[in-house]
């Protein structure tokens, strides 16, 4: 029996009071829900990389430090990515650059979908500038994706998220996406062993 593919959800806003885990608890029950994927979860707040402190190029996979090399390990065993993310200033927040700048190599050949948040802009513009960066990586950001505007509106009275049927349709339709290219992007990575 074939295990079922990794889908890593990142969590990428690290700041106090904090939506993204009421938004990243929602797409992570939907995925759940699914067969296609075995989720696990990383919240770069808890993981806490400090600022890049690698000598050498990531793309030398030489890491020095055991925060890098549980980084790395934890995506280099995912098969696919859901970005969960804000926008800050018109771009996606420094947490989550300096957790992609880390790695190179682990992220290739592998699929990714977005659920961006925020004012009226519904997190649109960090979307674009993180299907840019990780397309520098061989990452293939799905065309589907879900945009969040005006977040906190979305949040009951205990904080958790109660995402509308536009919404809703856009999961469904970022994870069927994500399902397709998880299994054809899997002949392109090497197989790893142990």
């Amino acid at each position: 029996m074939v295990a079922k593919p990794v889908l890593q959800v990142i969590i990428g806003s690290t700041r106090p009071g904090r939506v993204g885990p009421a938004v990243a608890d929602w797409i992570i029950e939907r995925a759940r829900a699914r067969a296609d994927f075995e989720v696990v979860v990383t919240d770069l707040a808890e993981l806490n990389l400090p600022m890049f402190d690698e000598p050498n190029h990531p793309r030398l996979h030489q890491y020095l430090h055991q925060h890098t090399k549980d980084w790395s390990a934890i995506v280099d065993r995912s098969d696919a990515f859901v970005f969960v993310i804000p926008e800050y200033n018109y771009g996606f927040n420094a947490a989550t650059k300096n957790a992609i700048d880390y790695l190179n190599r682990e992220w290739w050949n592998k699929p990714m979908g977005i659920v961006s948040y925020g004012g009226v802009a519904a997190g649109t513009r960090a979307a674009l500038m993180l299907k840019q960066v990780l397309s520098a990586f061989q990452v293939v950001p799905v065309t589907d994706s879900v945009n969040i505007p005006f977040v906190r509106e979305k949040l009951d009275e205990d904080g958790r998220l109660k995402p509308n049927e536009i919404m809703e349709q856009a999961a469904t339709a970022m994870l069927d996406e994500l399902a397709r290219w998880t299994q054809a992007l899997r002949s392109l990575r090497p197989v790893v062993s142990g």
